[in-house]
């Protein structure tokens, strides 16, 4: 495996300026949370000497790793603190998860790309890293067995509101997901304010791929 060298630091420390001062991160558990996790060893490795640039790149089943700056803006939004419960729909190649466990949330991840969950597994026990739970299965559904959840973190655009991850918020609780077409959409921050109620934030146009349904093996 690749390893983490005084380059790769160096470039994470250039990135982690650019996130605070030019895209307006001031979280600092999420600036140093991208600043501890190797980006470049979730990616392929011809993209190695970019990895620190906010660029998204391919990834296994027509899948991306999202820009770092959008890392870095849904971490914030979460408002994370040691040891709540998140729940990650996406694990995707699993960067986002690492990013989470930098962060100490306790984290339950799901995704559906069966190529994605096996990469993501790999890498985490590689690397080290330990998810409360990960499965293969269907983001819609969520994990209701572990519910509830403190925070959950939609990393693919929903066409539609999935509302049975809003039932497995806690009251209090924080939901960031993207929702809209495929071509674009609009992050949003949803907050449990009573068993039946949402307050809704709105934070700008983003582009993530698109949140399917079932399994694929």
């Amino acid at each position: 495996m690749a390893r983490d060298s005084f380059v790769h630091k160096g470039k994470r420390k250039i990135l982690v300026d650019y996130l605070r001062n030019r895209i307006g991160i001031s979280d600092e558990n999420v600036l140093s949370a991208m600043n501890e996790v190797p980006r470049h060893l979730f990616i392929e490795s011809i993209f190695e000497d970019f990895a620190y640039e906010d660029r998204a790149f391919p990834i296994l089943a027509h899948q991306t790793i999202s820009h770092p700056s959008t890392v870095a803006e849904q971490s914030e939004l979460l408002q994370i603190k040691e040891g709540e419960k998140v729940l990650e729909i996406g694990t995707g190649c699993g960067y986002q998860t690492a990013v989470l466990l930098a962060m100490k949330a306790l984290v339950y991840t799901v995704e559906r790309q069966k190529d994605l969950f096996d990469f993501s597994k790999k890498k985490f026990r590689e690397m080290g890293l330990y998810p409360k739970f990960q499965s293969f299965g269907d983001g819609f559904a969520g994990l209701p067995t572990f519910a509830p959840f403190d925070k959950i973190i939609v990393t693919c655009g929903a066409s539609v509101l999935p509302t049975e991850l809003l039932k497995q918020l806690k009251v209090g609780g924080k939901m960031v997901i993207p929702l809209g077409p495929t071509d674009e959409q609009v992050l949003y921050r949803f907050t449990k304010v009573s068993p039946t109620e949402f307050e809704k934030e709105e934070f700008g146009a983003y582009k993530f791929v698109p949140m399917l349904g079932k399994t694929n093996l």
